[in-house]
């Protein structure tokens, strides 16, 4: 990974927990998530990288620029040549939308700013809406607005602050791919604050987990969200069945583990030679259920399970079984009728070998 920022520094506020940066890299292309709890430290670290905040100690480098070091600089936000989208949008309640846009466009000609806004509406499907004040838009709109002040100057680094967590569910998942969509048209190295896991694998390229105020663990989305490098960061990038087992056999880099009362076979991967305790991780996108006792698929992992709840989410349904240990599995409202599952039935959980991950444990 080519890196455009590096960053180390900390930052502690009164009575609360210290953010502590270490080796934080950017890269120069494609979106960047920090990923976390609420209060894991991720808006402090996107304000400190634009110079809304100032670290206590430490540095922030910026290609070849130093933006922070120490007592020593400290370049404010004006002159880092970055847009930043807070979580509110902070749109000029009193300026129209073309005049919100123009606003980063200080010092440049009339002509130019009426140039480049005429773009921006047209690019981001404004048309029709340059007169309107933020107060008469739609979420979606003033977010599509809030982007457009953001870019119109072309800035080097764009900072998003969770820019979806202020519209209902039905317009985020529609805004979630029209984002990804803008982000890619931009070219531009984005950094994407957000504790929402389909926001994350849906528009991030490299993900940087944070647990109290420290990057627990970094990488590309898939591969972070897919082998955790612990029981608290599985926690955190929510895996649904996160079960304690132990080691059985090892052999032809498969391993065999005891979970509950169920054995499972699972790729061994990384798993440091001798470990026994184990934590077994396994999302629910992968677990598949059936109704047929000789499945078309063959996955080394056939588990009779037992139907406990049913629970509706939106336009998918989140099922608890029980197999010998606790496992969640998630359809479909759609998959879920043609099965006609109810609670208390008796299914066929199927999982793949190299869908299960294994963590190890102490003890």
């Amino acid at each position: 990974m080519t890196s455009l920022l590096r960053a180390d520094f900390s930052k502690k506020f009164s009575g609360g927990p210290v953010v502590h940066v270490e080796a934080l890299e950017i890269a120069s292309t494609g979106v960047t998530v920090l990923f976390g709890p609420s209060g894991s430290g991720k808006t402090t670290i996107l304000r400190c990288l634009a110079g809304l905040e100032m670290p206590d100690a430490g540095e922030i480098f910026f290609g070849d620029e130093t933006w922070f070091a120490g007592g020593q600089t400290r370049v404010p936000p004006k002159k880092r040549q970055l847009g930043f989208v807070p979580q509110d949008y902070a749109l000029f309640p009193h300026l129209t939308v073309a005049a919100n846009i123009a606003y980063g466009l200080q010092g440049r000609s009339a002509a130019e700013k009426k140039s480049r806004v005429a773009e921006m509406l047209s690019w981001l499907g404004l048309d029709g809406l340059a007169t309107r004040l933020p107060f008469e838009l739609s979420g979606g709109q003033q977010q599509r607005v809030a982007i457009a002040r953001a870019v119109a100057r072309l800035p080097k680094l764009l900072l998003l602050d969770e820019p979806l967590a202020a519209l209902d569910s039905p317009t985020r998942h529609r805004l979630r791919g029209e984002l990804r969509r803008l982000l890619g048209q931009l070219a531009i190295p984005t950094v994407f604050v957000t504790h929402d896991r389909l926001e994350a694998l849906s528009l991030g390229d490299d993900l940087v987990v944070l647990d109290q105020g420290r990057i627990v663990q970094r990488g590309p989305v898939q591969e972070v969200f897919s082998r955790p490098a612990n029981q608290t960061i599985a926690g955190i990038v929510a895996v649904e069945t996160i079960q304690p087992g132990r080691v059985l056999e090892l052999q032809n880099g498969l391993a065999t583990v005891l979970v509950g009362h169920a054995q499972l076979t699972a790729v061994a991967g990384d798993l440091p030679a001798g470990t026994t305790n184990i934590f077994v991780c396994i999302r629910a996108e992968d677990v598949i259920l059936s109704n047929d006792p000789e499945p078309h698929s063959s996955p080394r992992n056939r588990l009779s399970a037992v139907v406990r709840t049913i629970v509706g989410e939106g336009p998918l349904t989140r099922i608890e079984l029980d197999c010998g240990f606790p496992l969640t599995a998630v359809l479909t409202k759609q998959a879920c009728a043609e099965m006609a599952l109810k609670e208390g039935a008796t299914v066929l959980a199927l999982v793949k070998a190299p869908q299960i991950h294994l963590v190890p444990r102490a003890g």
